[in-house]
């Protein structure tokens, strides 16, 4: 199974399954989700990015002992990516890297639109010059303001200024675009391709979970 880490926390279990939920479906793979404690608001800073990485660690290795041949680190910023890799023996994936690298493979200029005042590194680094701009909605500062009608309007604001800058693509540098199902309102709006962050984890984690397990490798034989 593919373990699946959101860093931020919650109680409601069908939240904390909602990207876990969208891999499955995509990519018919099975995924379990768990939540760091203590960070009801996420990774919105450096600050807040410290902190948690020692717990996305400590849940990674759990996971592994639970049987998960792959983890994905379900947040754009990829935090504790390098180090988790380094306490595991498993595949680990960030979804930002992730997203930035299905943008770089389609070759088109893109813009990134997240919550945060700079492109995430392990996004910025991987679109290079591929990259049109960045973007934060105005008004959000954490995932939890693009639940709100006023977080979503200035989410589609922005994107329609990346288009505007001869963005021919966008890209999610922040996975909270996808617990809103935000590609399906830009794809329908603007007629342009969006990267999700959280299926472009899904479609490498699916790659690997299915290289790795004996039972898929014979169903694809059949």
């Amino acid at each position: 199974m593919i373990g699946l880490i959101r860093v931020f926390t919650a109680e409601d279990p069908n939240i904390i399954a909602e990207h876990g939920n969208i891999v499955s479906k995509l990519y018919g793979i099975p995924v379990i989700s768990r939540c760091i404690p203590d960070q009801p608001k996420g990774i919105y800073d450096e600050e807040t990015e410290a902190i948690a990485v020692p717990k996305i660690v400590e849940l990674g290795k759990a996971m592994e002992q639970e049987g998960c041949k792959v983890l994905l680190i379900s947040c754009a910023a990829d935090p504790g990516l390098e180090l988790l890799r380094r306490n595991v023996s498993i595949p680990v994936i960030g979804a930002g890297s992730a997203a930035a690298l299905i943008a770089l493979a389609a070759g088109e200029r893109v813009g990134a639109m997240g919550i945060t005042e700079s492109i995430p590194p392990a996004v910025g680094r991987v679109l290079g010059e591929l990259l049109v701009g960045y973007i934060q909605p105005e008004g959000v500062t954490n995932t939890t303001d693009l639940l709100t009608e006023s977080g979503r309007t200035q989410a589609l604001e922005a994107a329609r200024s990346l288009v505007s800058q001869g963005s021919k693509a966008i890209v999610f540098a922040c996975t909270g675009f996808s617990t809103i199902g935000f590609a399906d309102v830009l794809r329908k709006e603007l007629q342009v391709p969006v990267i999700d962050a959280v299926e472009a984890e899904g479609l490498f984690a699916s790659s690997l979970y299915r290289w790795q397990s004996p039972e898929s490798t014979d169903l694809l034989r059949d």
